[in-house]
């Protein structure tokens, strides 16, 4: 039987064919998923560097191009290219087994012998180097997996601009391992995350593969997982090419992989990575894992994929279609935000009486200045909420004794027993305004969910539990999360990333018994940003984030050895005078974009305030753009213009981020005075800073950020024009 593999480059060039060629595309190498492509003719090409590399005719312009092993019926599909760039790519590169990680590898060896030439000549001027031996030993790069005749380049690079220019050129493993250990990874930790990912990737793989396959080429395909997908018939291929924007399906790079399909973790896990390294897709590839595990008694909605917000359920659900096929298996995964959850619980637990849920911020915080006046309190309106949600709630305080006793590490204001007492007849003022209105915060729905759970001693409703989004959650939604599921093997994995922290929520997962200790995994690779949007985003985020809703404070994030695949335009950055002025120059810049070829609804607006926005989509729209604010027109086609709130877990192909002034972004209202609590300010700034990262970073191809008036102070880590 025939097997079939397919190279990622060849769905990413499958893509940008025509209708007619697609169509031809399918029908050739269907052939091959059918094993009927006995009749069908692979031709050798003469003087090249590697004879296993045939082409196949598709039509009279479009050549196909597959690695073919003397022996075996195995088949990798490699590219497809006009007739001519199909033959010279065929005949300058040359495929081999990466000696670590034991999958194959595809190089350009006209190329790499072309810029060895460069670099020797550059060599004589430039004494810098940025893997001397006496740092990087020979034996050292080898057991990584940096090959004997690369070592000889690598030897020469001087910087790490250099290196960067070699991304496309070195095979792409071996450029993982060099531009990991230029970041500042150390080689075990590069051995660990890079050659060691691909080793137990292809095992998790394997131990799912035919009994018996011995077929060294196709195991050498499974060894690449994240560059080749293995088809396991017409139907499959079928499937992958007529979604060919949804590759995240089946390509998976070996650190997703081994990540989602390792076999039992004994406990909590947790997965962390800047925005575009995957983190969605291994946690639904994971809720898909744990489902297929499921015992057969297992009911269903066992296991449990949840998120934040609504609109974020909303996509996992979406996604989760396009990822599992079978109706049975589907239903196995219950999809739901977090707050339905809770509220769902408690509305149940009331005999079904809706419950009457306060959301307005405005609202609450002019409540608490009321209550302070009331009270002869002189602190702030902010200072209260803020205490009420970080200490109150955050610690299930209850009485003012436990008040008394509370840990209130992190907040900067000091609090001695009498002022405590005081600030605690604040807080017992507010809940009975609550209580007597009948009115509930999402996070007391969680709380009194928690309590409903731990209270009535009812087994826990779940097998696992799969949180996306994981950094944005308060203490009191953990705490509803650890009493949906038994502690065990693979009872939580969570997945989240500190730097799009926009709550300010602090906790210890430790504290709540979610423990992740040798059980935390970091992805590094970006799948979705270019690296030019990746740099300057990345300069914002400078210094580190703050732990993590799903961290300990002692374990901070970094973006170390975290980078892009993709490449693309330099992000432009426009100050102008006036708003009339800027959002004249946005609709410019998208218009740019839309005759390029890019459609209105794969272009995003991202704003601070909606006011913005609702400025910004009149001039859209007198210029003849399609254009709709989010959040009345969900359904309206054309640009869409979100706050940057509502951006969190979207990607477009192109964003323009308007209106970042000082006083805007960060927002004035938005950041507790230094005077009232200085750690409360740094952690309100960090917020809007995350929140910044988080709008820029929305964008696959191209960004564009402006302001009137005073620049916000974030743009100053940023390349001004």
């Amino acid at each position: 039987m025939a097997q079939l593999g397919m190279h990622r480059d060849f769905l990413l060039e499958f893509v940008t064919l025509d209708k007619q060629v697609q169509k031809r595309v399918s029908e050739v190498f269907e052939k091959f998923a059918a094993a009927t492509h006995a009749g069908l003719h692979l031709e050798k090409l003469t003087n090249q560097r590697d004879p296993s590399i045939r082409t196949i005719r598709i039509t009279d312009f479009w050549r196909g191009v597959v690695l073919k092993p003397e022996k075996g019926d195995t088949y990798l599909l490699l590219k497809v290219l006009p007739h001519d760039k199909a033959n010279d790519w065929a005949a300058h590169h040359r495929s081999s087994v990466n000696d670590a990680s034991q999958g194959i590898e595809i190089r350009n060896d006209v190329a790499l012998e072309r810029v060895t030439a460069e670099l020797r000549t550059l060599a004589g001027r430039e004494p810098a180097r940025l893997f001397p031996v006496e740092e990087y030993p020979d034996k050292v790069l080898r057991s990584l997996g940096v090959e004997k005749e690369i070592i000889p380049i690598v030897r020469l690079i001087p910087d790490e601009d250099h290196l960067e220019a070699l991304s496309r050129i070195l095979p792409e493993q071996q450029y993982d391992v060099l531009f990991g250990l230029a970041s500042g990874m150390t080689p075990e930790q590069v051995d660990s995350e890079v050659v060691q990912a691909h080793a137990a990737a292809a095992a998790c793989e394997e131990a799912e593969a035919l009994v018996g396959e011995k077929d060294a080429f196709g195991t050498a395909m499974r060894h690449a997982r994240g560059r080749i997908a293995l088809v396991s018939g017409p139907d499959e291929l079928r499937d992958i090419l007529e979604r060919p924007f949804d590759a995240w399906r089946v390509f998976l790079h070996p650190s997703q992989y081994r990540i989602a399909y390792q076999e039992t973790y004994r406990g909590s896990v947790r997965v962390t990575g800047g925005p575009g390294t995957g983190k969605t897709v291994v946690a639904l590839h994971r809720a898909l894992q744990l489902a297929r595990r499921l015992p057969q008694d297992a009911p269903d909605g066992a296991v449990l994929l949840t998120t934040y917000t609504r609109a974020l359920a909303a996509d996992l659900e979406r996604s989760l279609g396009l990822l599992v096929s079978d109706p049975r298996l589907r239903a196995k995964i219950t999809v739901a935000n977090i707050d339905s959850l809770a509220y769902d619980l408690v509305r149940a637990h009331r005999g079904g009486r809706p419950l009457k849920i306060l959301t307005d911020q405005k609202e609450i915080t002019a409540r608490w200045a009321r209550i302070a006046g009331r009270l002869g309190l002189t602190q702030p309106d902010v200072f209260f909420d803020q205490e009420w949600r970080h200490i109150v709630l955050a610690q299930d305080i209850r009485t003012p004794e436990a008040y008394l006793k509370a840990s209130r590490q992190g907040r900067g204001t000091a609090l001695p027993p009498t002022r405590r007492l005081q600030v605690w007849r604040a807080v017992d003022a507010f809940e009975q305004q609550l209580r007597q209105a009948g009115e509930w915060t999402f996070l007391q729905i969680c709380a009194e969910a928690h309590r409903l759970l731990a209270s009535h001693g009812s087994a826990a409703p779940y097998r696992h539990v799969v949180v996306d989004e994981a950094q944005d959650l308060h203490p009191a939604q953990w705490r509803f999360l650890r009493a949906l599921v038994p502690e065990g093997n693979d009872d939580l994995f969570i997945a989240g990333d500190s730097h799009q922290r926009i709550y300010g929520n602090r906790v210890s997962l430790r504290s709540l018994g979610i423990n992740v200790t040798g059980r935390s995994h970091r992805l590094r690779i970006n799948y979705r940003t270019t690296h030019e949007i990746l740099r300057w985003s990345t300069a914002l985020a400078d210094p580190p984030a703050r732990p993590s809703a799903a961290e300990d404070a002692a374990d901070e994030e970094t973006l170390t050895g975290y980078r892009s695949a993709l490449h693309g335009r330099r992000p432009t950055l426009e100050i102008h005078s006036t708003k009339p002025a800027e959002i004249e120059a946005a609709v410019a810049r998208i218009r740019d974009w839309i005759d390029s070829g890019v459609a209105p609804q794969d272009i995003a607006v991202a704003v601070r305030f909606i006011q913005l926005g609702r400025d910004a989509e009149a001039a859209l729209r007198r210029a003849g753009v399609p254009a709709a604010v989010m959040d009345r027109a969900d359904d309206e086609p054309g640009v869409r213009i979100f706050t940057m709130h509502r951006m969190k877990g979207l990607e477009f192909r192109c964003v323009a981020v308007l209106g970042v002034a000082e006083g805007i972004v960060p927002m004035r209202a938005a950041i507790t005075p230094a005077e009232v609590d200085p750690l409360q300010y740094r952690e309100d700034l960090a917020s809007e800073l995350s929140l910044l990262f988080v709008a820029c970073t929305r964008a696959r191809e191209e960004l564009h950020v402006s302001c009137h008036g005073l620049p916000s102070r974030f743009l100053e880590r940023v390349d001004h024009p």
